[in-house]
């Protein structure tokens, strides 16, 4: 689809900053993968039902688009856990790239008190995702590795996935510590750092640190009510906004362009699952590092 007139007023409207709000798509940027490429990598038959399930909220297709993946490029999923969007990049930046996904080690959090509740289906219209077995979730590595290790049976042209075990304020691998970054993504997990007791700062200075100049940072979550900033992350499991937005920039990153694609203006935002039942109102921000 092409950009229409009322994107290109918003984009001069905004300045520097991309609004996509109302927009059909947003522009391709020069040497990103087109959206073909990315109709291919959703419509791969290897690709699990549960990941097929979970596209239907999260609108992988949209989301690809806003990253703007490159062929090549190295990526950091933090707080990867199961690894959906980082096999997305992982199939989007092909194999001359580079993916890693990054999960606390077991037991480096602060016990958040009083302890979070669980946290309600952020979709609860859509189809019901499957049943969740007894045991608990593998842990990321285990899951990360599995899915690495299913592209490459399946002869898919993607990037290695690495596993990395890294506590959030020093999340990056030593090897691409210092600029070796060209993508970091944190996908609906910036307010859990709130009731985990992270270091907020350190980690985005963390992932400024990594990223070349130009690299961009990409954090979608669910929206939080004006003036709650990160407090209600272990209750409603969301986050204000602007709270998110001003502690990146404190990082140095500047705001590139916001994603209206997953929002719900009808949300309420006063509860877990939204009520009446409907998708949770979701933001998506792009940041780039000067």
């Amino acid at each position: 689809m092409k950009t229409t007139r009322r994107c290109l007023l918003a984009v001069a409207a905004a300045g520097t900053v991309l609004s996509l709000s109302g927009c059909a798509a947003p522009p391709p940027e020069a040497g990103s993968i087109p959206s073909e490429r990315i109709a291919e990598i959703l419509a791969s038959p290897d690709r699990s039902a549960a990941d097929r399930t979970n596209d239907v909220r999260r609108k992988p297709d949209r989301m690809l688009a806003f990253i703007g993946v490159h062929p090549g490029w190295v990526a950091l999923d933090l707080s990867a856990a199961g690894g959906y969007t980082t096999e997305l990049l992982a199939r989007a930046s092909g194999p001359a790239g580079k993916v890693y996904g990054q999960s606390r080690p077991p037991g480096t959090a602060r016990p958040a008190t009083p302890p979070a509740q669980p946290e309600g289906p952020s979709h609860p219209t859509a189809a019901p995702a499957a049943p969740r077995p007894a045991a608990p979730p593998r842990p990321s590595p285990l899951a990360l590795a599995d899915r690495d290790a299913k592209l490459r049976a399946a002869g898919i042209p993607a990037a290695p996935i690495v596993a990395v075990s890294r506590p959030f304020e020093d999340p990056v691998p030593p090897e691409v510590a210092a600029g070796g970054l060209d993508l970091a993504t944190l996908m609906f997990n910036y307010h859990d750092l709130g009731h985990l007791g992270v270091d907020r700062a350190a980690m985005n200075a963390a992932v400024f640190r990594a990223l070349r100049p130009g690299g961009v940072y990409v954090v979608a979550d669910h929206a939080g009510r004006p003036g709650t900033g990160i407090s209600e992350s272990g209750t409603l499991h969301r986050v204000e906004e602007a709270f998110v937005r001003r502690e990146i920039e404190a990082a140095g990153f500047r705001v590139m362009a916001v994603g209206d694609f997953l929002r719900n203006p009808n949300d309420p935002r006063d509860k877990n699952t939204p009520d009446p039942p409907q998708p949770k109102d979701e933001f998506v921000l792009k940041f780039v590092k000067p």
